[in-house]
């Protein structure tokens, strides 16, 4: 006898996500109050895709999207294909700005997958539902805030990636500043070296740490907490408006850094400081979001 499948649709909200946060290269990230929302129900055949918003002019509507392609490797892990599906995408995560959209994806086709299986939910944990989100980004540090909620760290062991979620301290305001441009994570990844000074790296472990004692118990540390030496400068030639911007205003002492690969930018605004409009791009004050992957409807 086969896996039973529900036959009413199923709808998730997964937020935005910024990784590295400066020096927490490929293993910090943060949930952001920007949302994608997919609904998806098993159907008696055939695969079909509505997508709204961000990306919907770019995005496929068959078996070749990211969410699909997330849910069939988790029905495969869950033991057993659906005949069909149909998903309704509304997107509202800019897409290859920095801003986890690849991230969100992948989590959501995996919730999603797991909430259509009768007994899904038991059978994939959080735990093993990271680990399958991993696999499939080649890096934990997006799918691990988007799914988990909060501040997050994550590393990779032998078994696979694992993450630890910490409360962000009351009184953090991250405004992402999106540009028109897109990046790719592939091109940001190949302007770094291959090695890095001993100096930069024992730099950056420094920085880190304080930058999780900074989110979580004193965020007037942030400014110095997201000094980092490994990855942002080599990246600068190639993202040079991206660069301008988090110099311009870390030079009005305002924690700003490249959100994950960029080119998007992102600050973290204490009580007080008020983000004022830049040419040319998209200046979102947001929160933290602290929920995560969460199911609706």
């Amino acid at each position: 006898m086969g896996m039973a499948f529900l036959s009413r649709p199923v709808t998730v909200r997964v937020p935005a996500t910024s990784a590295n946060l400066g020096p927490g290269f490929d293993a910090l990230g943060l949930a952001l109050t920007l949302y994608d929302e997919v609904e998806a129900a098993v159907t008696p055949a055939g695969t079909t895709v509505e997508v709204a918003g961000e990306g919907a002019a770019d995005l496929p509507g068959d078996e070749s999207h990211l969410v699909v392609r997330a849910m069939r490797r988790a029905f495969g892990v869950l033991g057993e294909q659906p005949p069909g599906l149909a998903l309704r995408c509304r997107n509202g995560i800019p897409q290859a700005r920095g801003l986890g959209s690849s991230s969100s994806a992948i989590v959501a086709g995996i919730v999603l997958a797991r909430a259509l299986t009768v007994g899904g939910p038991e059978q994939l944990s959080d735990a093993a539902a990271l680990v399958l989100a991993d696999e499939i980004e080649g890096h934990p540090d997006n799918v691990a805030p988007c799914l988990l909620g909060g501040f997050t760290i994550a590393w990779t062991a032998d078994d696979g990636a694992a993450a630890v979620r910490r409360e962000p301290a009351p009184g953090i305001h991250p405004v992402v500043f999106v540009p028109e441009e897109r990046g790719l994570t592939e091109v940001a990844r190949a302007a770094l070296p291959k090695t890095v000074p001993h100096a930069d790296a024992a730099f950056n472990a420094g920085r880190a740490a304080l930058l999780v004692h900074a989110l979580t118990a004193d965020p007037r540390r942030l400014f110095a907490a997201t000094e980092d030496r490994l990855h942002q400068d080599y990246r600068a030639e190639g993202m040079p408006g991206t660069a301008a911007l988090v110099a311009g205003l870390r030079s009005e002492g305002v924690a700003a850094v490249v959100s994950g690969a960029g080119p998007s930018v992102l600050a973290f605004g204490l009580d007080g400081w008020t983000p004022r409009p830049m040419p040319g791009w998209r200046v979102l004050p947001l929160d933290v979001d602290l929920t995560g992957a969460r199911l609706g409807g």
